[in-house]
């Protein structure tokens, strides 16, 4: 069990560092909002890939399958989703962030990383991958599949510490007069990227 768990937050480090359009949304909220928003945004895509670990750490097939199956319409609704946070994070005027923080609240931070994350099915894939070659794949113990999965989240939950730790370190460091709206600019660039990355992906 100990195993697993280690294993497990392993695997979530490892599955973390690469900064997706997730890791993206979660440093400009740190960046704008403060150190609490960037971890609810991580939290959100922490709790999407507990969803998927689960599904490959107890050998649940038939959601895997599904997922694969409609990879093509579940990768089409996250692309649109990331395209409509670009644009909104290029429309912002200067002064929006305070409001926004106000009004949208951790549930609305939560729940978009979550969708953001949910919406990527070939993470299955990933984790299948993992598991194979740490050779814990298709777990028969329940308590060994709930410590492996409450590492993946542990692991990965760390490592958006780690990225709002640094990016608020990053912004104290910046002159008070850097513009947010320009750094929104450039947050939102960053997401018509991974967006027109995705799209390839998905149909070449």
């Amino acid at each position: 069990m100990v195993a697993c768990l280690l294993r497990g937050i392993l695997i979530g480090l490892l599955f973390g560092l690469p900064v997706g359009a997730v890791g993206t949304m979660c440093v400009q909220r740190a960046w704008n909002y403060g150190f609490r928003a960037g971890l609810l945004t991580g939290l959100g895509s922490s709790a999407a890939d507990c969803f998927y670990a689960a599904a490959g750490a107890f050998g649940l097939t038939f959601i895997s399958g599904f997922l694969l199956r409609c990879q093509t319409i579940i990768n089409l609704l996250g692309i649109g989703f990331i395209l409509c946070m670009a644009v909104r994070l290029m429309q912002k005027k200067e002064e929006e962030p305070v409001k926004e923080t106000k009004a949208a609240g951790g549930a609305a931070m939560f729940f978009s990383s979550f969708f953001l994350g949910i919406t990527n099915p070939a993470a299955i894939l990933t984790f299948l991958f993992a598991f194979s070659y740490f050779g814990i794949i298709g777990l028969t113990a329940l308590a060994d599949g709930i410590a492996l999965v409450f590492g993946v989240f542990t692991g990965t939950y760390i490592w958006w510490i780690i990225l709002c730790t640094v990016t608020c370190s990053i912004r104290k460091r910046t002159e008070k007069s850097k513009s947010i709206q320009k750094m929104n600019r450039v947050f939102g660039t960053i997401l018509l990227l991974f967006a027109a990355g995705i799209f390839v992906r998905t149909f070449l």
